[in-house]
């Protein structure tokens, strides 16, 4: 437990001291440099709109929170599945693979658009949708990865026992490509919450924090729009917490290995 404890310190305390530097230097160049809000907010005045706007920006990080948990949960499974029809069927590999590379090449306002435009714009729809897109690419790659990626001596091994693909397959490559998925959930976690709020840039209901952050900042509330980035970076923050929890939950293992190895 000791060591356990110890651990997660050696962890912690290296970002935490780096913060309250950060946010030290910040503070005194905004005041040593008397710099106007419109140019940059002291993180004391954000820290007193966080509080006092607590209630509002919780709101918001609810519904961007949902639409990237949607996103991120069918983007995985789309991305997994796929992942095992490519490595199975090399056609598809070579049909699908190109065409992901250029949706995943289209800038994402323009995708927002034409979902909007498909669904409406009161419609969660198109944002879950373009969180969807961006979770399936990232999860797609490194899952495929992982299933192609086999240590030749296990494969050649199965093959000496007579094994079948379906046997290959569950014995070798899906183990293989655990720590893949992983990675890619890392990305992809606080991948969702940016692409949940930045679709709110393009429409919809202006109930999220993307909506919230940009109203503010137009109507010259500096301090206020820069206490909803402060929900959308802690939102993004737990979304990675998250993702690091499955991956110690599922393979604990695994997970201090690469937690030694400085992965």
């Amino acid at each position: 437990m000791t060591a356990r404890l110890s651990g997660v310190l050696r962890a912690v305390w290296p970002p935490v001291v780096f913060g309250v530097l950060a946010l030290g230097l910040w503070q005194f160049v905004v005041r040593f440099f008397e710099l106007k809000p419109y140019f940059l907010v002291a993180p004391t005045d954000i820290w007193a709109q966080f509080t006092k706007n607590w209630s509002n920006i919780w709101e918001a990080m609810v519904v961007s929170g949902t639409n990237a948990a949607y996103g991120l949960v069918f983007g995985t499974i789309a991305g997994v599945l796929m992942s095992f029809l490519l490595s199975r069927f090399s056609i598809l590999d070579q049909l699908i693979t190109p065409m992901s590379i250029a949706i995943n090449a289209i800038p994402a306002f323009v995708l927002v658009s034409v979902f909007n435009n498909m669904w409406g714009s009161t419609s969660v729809v198109p944002r879950r949708l373009m969180v969807t897109l961006v979770v399936f690419f990232v999860v797609l790659v490194n899952v495929a990865k992982g299933l192609r990626q086999v240590a030749p001596v296990h494969a050649e091994l199965m093959r000496s026992y007579a094994a079948s693909s379906w046997q290959v397959m569950r014995k070798v490559r899906v183990p293989n490509a655990v720590p893949y998925l992983f990675t890619a959930l890392r990305v992809a976690a606080p991948l969702s919450v940016i692409y949940a709020y930045v679709s709110e840039y393009f429409g919809g209901a202006q109930n999220g924090l993307g909506n919230r952050i940009t109203s503010n900042i137009v109507n010259s509330k500096n301090a206020v729009g820069w206490a909803y980035v402060a929900g959308a970076c802690l939102l993004g923050l737990g979304f990675y917490f998250i993702a690091n929890l499955l991956e110690r939950v599922a393979t604990p293992g695994g997970a201090a290995n690469r937690h030694r190895e400085g992965a």
